[in-house]
């Protein structure tokens, strides 16, 4: 099993040639990529990938399983994931607790009914693709800007889906943020009622603010004070879990993007040290 800690990043082509003529930072301790963008590459990318997977360790965060969809499971693409995570050594994939399909790809996340149906909808493909994978599948808690059909809040629905289909959680604490502000509850209740036994990473990001009652979720900008705040919580509530920092677009220069990453070391390191002092207290 992929032993993961500390901080990471995702890793974008853009930054490949670099990452791959030096040293990797002291501060990455892990990637992270969408498998659907490296599948096909041509052959001196698959090379340059390759020999980061044997550098450093990488997980695998998906863009297109689409788990809730109403549509048959693409047990075929699964199949070539397995093959592509095999063959990388990468043992943890992850996926968004919604859906991006119907008839065709939608090119978004689209929101899953907060509902007993859906729960059991979704747990039984989840069960199918660990079947297939050989591998606990990692559901990521989503950022949503509606509620169709709600029966349960949405606290209760990712519980819900992670107990009957006894897998892990990607712990998104800039998804626990936004929603916080678009539909006005605590994020420190929600991040309170998550089972700390399913996380097995999280994610942390920036944002856009469309107006003061509704944010978008943009991974495109720098993480806000709040945000670290909702970290630290985390790591207080759950553990120091390995992180993630996503940024999608609008990427800066690599000295940038290090100090984001290395803050997320220091906070994990501050919550280290107040946990052992109370300890030895």
């Amino acid at each position: 099993m992929t032993q993961l800690s500390g901080a990471g990043v995702g890793l974008r082509r853009e930054m490949v040639q670099q990452l791959s003529q030096g040293a990797i930072p002291d501060p990455i301790h892990f990637m992270e990529v969408a498998p659907e963008n490296w599948l096909r590459v041509n052959p001196k990318l698959a090379r340059q990938f390759r020999a980061l997977t044997e550098r450093v360790p990488f997980v695998c965060h998906g863009l297109s399983l689409s788990i809730g969809a109403p549509a048959p499971l693409d047990e075929s693409f699964v199949r070539q994931l397995r093959i592509f995570l095999d063959q990388h050594n990468i043992e943890i994939y992850s996926e968004h607790l919604s859906y991006c399909s119907g008839n065709a790809h939608l090119y978004d996340l689209m929101p899953i009914p907060f509902t007993e149906a859906a729960v059991n909808h979704v747990a039984e493909r989840v069960s199918r693709v660990q079947d297939i994978l050989g591998r606990r599948l990692v559901l990521e808690n989503v950022s949503y800007y509606a509620e169709p059909g709600a029966e349960m809040s949405e606290l209760e629905f990712v519980n819900a889906v992670l107990e009957r289909a006894d897998c892990e959680l990607l712990l998104d604490v800039n998804n626990i943020y936004v929603n916080s502000v678009n539909h006005r509850y605590d994020p420190y209740q929600f991040l309170q009622g998550l089972p700390s036994e399913r996380v097995r990473y999280m994610h942390i990001a920036g944002h856009y603010n469309e107006a003061d009652d509704l944010i978008v979720d943009t991974h495109g900008a720098d993480v806000i004070e709040p945000v670290w705040d909702l970290l630290q919580q985390s790591y207080r509530l759950h553990g120091i879990h390995p992180t993630l920092l996503e940024r999608d677009f609008n990427l800066p220069e690599m000295d940038q993007l290090i100090t984001e990453v290395s803050r997320i070391n220091d906070i994990q390191a501050k919550v280290l040290n107040c946990a052992t002092e109370v300890q030895t207290a």
